[in-house]
């Protein structure tokens, strides 16, 4: 059984407060930007046991007779085709996804808003899809000097340019899809507009890493660091705060150097208003309480530390296919050595490769490599498996975890040797495919089939759900239909960075 380390009742209690409380330290109009995910936050659950994924939705529902939801998302992503990490889809079917995922939770989405618009084709085309589904658009355009020359910036030239979006609700939560979509901006942008309208709006920024109130060093911390490797971001005293309030807090390296330059664009929005609320720091303009949340801190620790080897284990896989740089490997590894912490320190690592060299003196492999993986189930007990002839590493490491799951005897077949032989012709005759070992995404519809006339594979296939969240480590890169496969189960997946095949063109 796991072991929780955040409460997460107790976290909505004192976020919703924080930001009640906020909301009315302005003129009851308080401009909340959300940064990192929204929906679907797996980082937080994996460095917070018992966090939510989706608490902050629930977060949502709470206030949700005091919110607007506005997206915003920046032309220039829609335009080059960007992709989203997590989903693997690009940025405006990711601004649909996540538009879809607040209606599920009854909450709706009052506009989205286009930023850096200069007529890009493919937003145009995003704006006319989302309008002809009911969906209100606005565009907020570029502004040259943005955001150093506050003079150009806050004016009507700059700020006051932009369509101004109708709210009709004390809190208006601007998300996006992904960083750099324009939220800060959109936030700035209304801010001003409001203030011209005679509304005293205020801003504030909702953000769960780094935690501002636990140490610097804290691994939940760094492991935020390894989580933003590619961009270079690292964590830091904030030295505003320190200095107004003698108190240390921790923030981040661009909310810290961008700071002055917001102070100055929210004076100038506020000037002239008798008491405006002014921040002193960056980290004056959180909310975040997450901190709060921790009833268990060795057991946030520990997962943070778990977590800081599969980002470094997932980057050095990136760099093998060619998607990352060198230097984020080498930033996560030296975190990991900032924490004392070996790659073999993750659980199912050691035992993954030792099942490539059993599978390796048994001569049992694809193409003459010799591939294994492990998975650690929810009460701790770590399953092996190793790629044959018939099938992937992947394939039979989850074929023998569900077995253990359901008490099923190791002799006992799940899979009727007929039904891997019909699928086995049929990807090396019709199909033309070279190999015929089946992937994880076959193999899961074989058993499917199977279940049908053998009870026993109905029962190992309805373990299938309690597989979901647990860890697992290949020694290789798994093929298209594995990660398929172990994304759907919701399995955390590391490699070691080997390829599984000799081909270039993987299927």
């Amino acid at each position: 059984m796991k072991r929780i380390g955040f409460d997460n009742e107790k976290y909505l209690r004192e976020q919703a407060q924080a930001i009640s409380e906020r909301v009315r330290k302005f003129d009851n109009k308080l401009y909340l930007e959300f940064g990192g995910k929204l929906c679907f936050d797996y980082h937080a659950a994996r460095v917070l046991p018992g966090y939510d994924p989706n608490v902050k939705l629930r977060l949502l529902q709470m206030l949700s007779d005091k919110i607007n939801i506005v997206l915003s998302i920046y032309a220039g992503d829609i335009e080059s085709g960007r992709l989203r990490g997590d989903f693997g889809i690009t940025y405006d079917a990711a601004t649909f996804k996540l538009i879809d995922d607040l209606r599920k939770w009854d909450l709706d989405i009052l506009a989205v808003v286009i930023t850096r618009f200069n007529n890009q084709p493919s937003a145009v085309v995003f704006k006319n899809k989302l309008e002809r589904r009911g969906i209100k658009v606005y565009f907020h355009y570029p502004i040259e000097g943005y955001p150093v020359d506050v003079d150009a910036v806050v004016s009507d030239k700059g700020f006051g340019k932009n369509d101004y979006i109708e709210t009709d609700k004390p809190i208006v939560v601007v998300t996006g899809p992904g960083p750099n979509s324009g939220k800060l901006s959109t936030c700035l942008s209304q801010l001003y507009n409001e203030h011209r309208r005679g509304t005293n709006a205020g801003y504030a920024k909702f953000e769960t890493f780094p935690i501002w109130s636990i140490e610097l060093k804290h691994p939940v911390n760094i492991a935020y660091e390894a989580a933003t490797a590619d961009i270079q971001d690292f964590n830091l005293v904030d030295p505003f705060h320190l200095g107004a309030y003698k108190k240390v807090a921790i923030n981040y390296n661009r909310d810290v150097e961008s700071f002055p330059i917001l102070k100055l664009i929210l004076e100038r929005i506020f000037e002239g208003q008798a008491h405006p609320v002014l921040y002193q720091s960056p980290t004056d303009m959180g909310v975040n309480r997450a901190g709060f949340g921790i009833v268990q801190d060795d057991v946030v620790r520990e997962a943070s530390k778990q977590e800081l080897i599969r980002r470094y284990l997932r980057y050095n896989t990136e760099y093998a296919l060619g998607v990352e740089k060198k230097p984020t490997v080498d930033r996560a590894m030296s975190l990991m050595e900032e924490l004392g912490l070996k790659v073999t320190d993750r659980p199912t690592v050691e035992p993954a490769r030792e099942a490539a060299r059993q599978a390796e003196t048994n001569g049992k492999g694809n193409e003459g490599i010799y591939c294994g993986a492990a998975i650690q189930l929810g009460d701790g007990r770590i399953i092996t498996g190793k790629n044959s002839q018939l099938m992937h590493a992947a394939s039979s490491v989850i074929l023998n975890a569900i077995k253990t799951l359901a008490n099923i005897p190791d002799e006992i077949l799940l899979l009727s040797p007929q039904i891997i032989h019909q699928i086995s012709g049929l990807k090396q005759g019709a199909l033309r495919q070279e190999s015929t070992s089946l992937d994880l995404q076959e193999t899961l519809i074989a058993l499917s089939i199977g279940a049908t006339t053998n009870h026993t594979a109905e029962l190992a296939m309805k373990k299938l759900t309690e597989l979901r969240n647990c860890e697992m480590h290949m020694t290789h890169i798994p093929t298209p239909g594995d990660q398929i496969g172990l994304n759907k189960l919701g399995i955390n997946l590391t490699s070691d960075g080997q390829f599984s095949s000799r081909n270039l063109f993987m299927v």
